[in-house]
């Protein structure tokens, strides 16, 4: 495979890899999403604000950001290596608000699109306007071949102009970093040195403002640090502590970087293996980050499944309790059961069923088709017994779901986002009556099915569909799929009574399949009314976590990376 179809290759997988990373959702609240998130950002702007633009250029001129800590003495650095005040300095702080690049006059051409850091806008004025643009500056003093940006400072008290600095030393093939004898040791250049050597990016420290008589010490030092957190390989170049000359360094103050700038510049084998340095590096350090947020990724498709599966426990068990109050006959107290009192009656109609069935019937058919009043309160004191136990099971499903997830980092979290889900939703009431309505106009739609044969239906029209439906209706919340046939007695047994009525008119198989067939429409529609309960909860979750798949295609992408077609 040719150089160039290769760096093709391994652009055409960082881009990939960019989308994917940039796709993937890391909104819940684990204990690694606030460190993956950064992750995420800083892998996605190394690749779109150095990677990809140096693949595609391999050529373009060497980019040496000169970072450093507040104070540090960058912009005088810079501008005493060009000759001229091109990034202003100063007592105030920060003292560089904005980027400021530096190139030969030949080659602004490398930098004036959004070839690299394509977020920024360029300016070529003076003053560079704002923290989002960056200024160009060409000039002579500066060699062909070389760029050096002068970033803000990695200290700064402006949050945007640490989070910028840090995006342009992403976006470097080498770091010149600037730090002074008096704050060398301090953590945070440090921090930022540890991020360099994990990305692979060739870094060259000034250690500038050193006493005199104490360069050898300071230095000394200093490596021995360096040498400690794997910094061996860094460049270490010392500027003594002197008097500014018009605001620039005297050139013999100047001396040890000049010198080793100029020498760079000169040699194009040397930037070029430089150049191939950082890239490889960079390439490499993206296993291992991209590794942590995929572990960040898998972590919260755990916390995702965790938390549904709060959800489906407790609406699991909220169907279950619903399951055994229509089996069993609970939804027959209450209003139903005095109701049904009032149609079929108790006492001597009872002892006297096995011999006047007929009777009973003929009783049963003049109720229903002479008394609208008492067909319309039975079917709404079902329609209030089937509400007040769904919305009782979905109470209690809400409160256990909200206990459940205020013991888990990332629950406890939405919950906080969104109060008023430890209870039933508004929308239930409604949304069960309307089911109900639709259930007990599917059981009479049953009935008058059943009733198509002739002889069934002659029989049917002497107690009515509405009546045989009310009946069934009974009869579904007092039969169970093992009923054999026998007598059911649900809260005094009148209940038996609409049994022994169907099964006159249907026959004993025929009552067991209808009250079955309605038993099982009815938990099909509760099914659906605890569902809609659930995506409170669920719709909560799903647009913040990660998809299926999201971690092996990260995976997949990175290796793609090191392995290029």
């Amino acid at each position: 495979m040719s150089a160039n179809s290769q760096a093709l290759s391994i652009a055409q997988a960082l881009i990939r890899l960019r989308d994917d990373l940039t796709g993937v959702e890391l909104g819940l609240d684990v204990a690694s999403a606030d460190h993956a998130r950064r992750l995420r950002q800083e892998i996605v702007a190394q690749i779109d604000d150095y990677l990809l633009p140096r693949l595609r250029e391999i050529d373009a001129p060497l980019l040496m950001v000169v970072g450093g800590s507040t104070g540090a003495g960058k912009s005088t650095l810079v501008n005493s290596l060009v000759g001229a005040t091109v990034s202003p300095a100063g007592v105030l702080r920060p003292t560089t608000r904005a980027p400021v690049l530096v190139c030969h006059p030949a080659e602004i051409g490398w930098f004036d699109d959004d070839r690299i850091l394509p977020g920024l806008a360029r300016t070529t004025g003076e003053h560079a306007a704002g923290a989002n643009t960056l200024q160009l500056v060409s000039d002579q003093g500066v060699p062909s071949g070389l760029a050096l940006l002068d970033a803000p400072d990695i200290d700064s008290v402006v949050e945007t102009n640490r989070e910028l600095a840090g995006q342009l030393l992403a976006a470097a093939d080498s770091w010149l970093f600037v730090t002074t004898a008096a704050r060398y040791a301090d953590a945070v250049p440090w921090h930022l040195l540890h991020t360099g050597r994990d990305r692979g990016t060739a870094v060259s420290l000034v250690l500038n403002r050193v006493p005199p008589g104490a360069e050898q010490e300071v230095a000394a030092h200093l490596c021995a640090m360096l040498d400690e957190q794997g910094l061996a390989g860094a460049n270490l170049l010392t500027v003594p502590e002197t008097a500014l000359d018009d605001g620039l360094l005297p050139p013999a103050a100047l001396a040890p970087v000049r010198d080793w700038l100029d020498g760079l510049a000169a040699d194009a084998q040397t930037r070029g293996d430089l150049v191939r340095r950082t890239l490889s590096g960079a390439l490499a350090s993206l296993s291992p980050r991209v590794h942590s947020v995929r572990e960040t990724v898998e972590e919260q498709r755990r916390a995702r499944r965790e938390l549904l599966d709060a959800v489906d426990d407790a609406y699991g068990l909220a169907r279950d309790q619903i399951d055994d109050a229509v089996r069993s006959g609970t939804l027959l107290r209450g209003e139903v059961l005095a109701r049904w009192h009032d149609v079929v009656g108790t006492g001597d109609l009872m002892r006297a069923l096995e011999t006047r069935v007929g009777w009973a019937r003929d009783r049963l058919r003049s109720i229903f088709t002479g008394s609208p009043t008492a067909d319309a309160e039975i079917r709404i004191a079902v329609r209030s017994s089937v509400d007040a136990v769904v919305h009782a099971a979905a109470d209690r499903a809400a409160e256990r779901t909200v206990h459940l997830w205020q013991q888990h980092r990332a629950g406890s979290a939405l919950l906080a986002q969104t109060p008023g889900l430890d209870a039933a939703s508004a929308d239930l009431g409604p949304a069960t009556a309307g089911e109900v309505r639709a259930w007990q106009k599917h059981v009479l739609d049953l009935v008058r099915e059943e009733g198509r044969d002739k002889r069934t239906a002659a029989r049917l029209a002497s107690l009515g569909v509405n009546g045989a439906g009310l009946t069934v209706m009974i009869a579904a919340f007092a039969s169970t799929g093992g009923l054999t046939g026998a007598e059911i007695a649900v809260a005094g047994g009148t209940s038996a009574l609409g049994q022994k009525v169907l099964e006159a008119i249907f026959g004993d198989q025929a009552v067991r399949t209808l009250a079955e067939r309605a038993r099982r429409d009815l938990l099909a529609r509760v099914d659906r009314l605890l569902e809609g309960e659930t995506r409170r909860f669920r719709d909560l979750i799903e647009p913040l976590a990660p998809a299926a798949g999201s971690a092996e295609r990260l995976h997949d992408d990175v290796q793609a990376v090191g392995r290029p077609a």
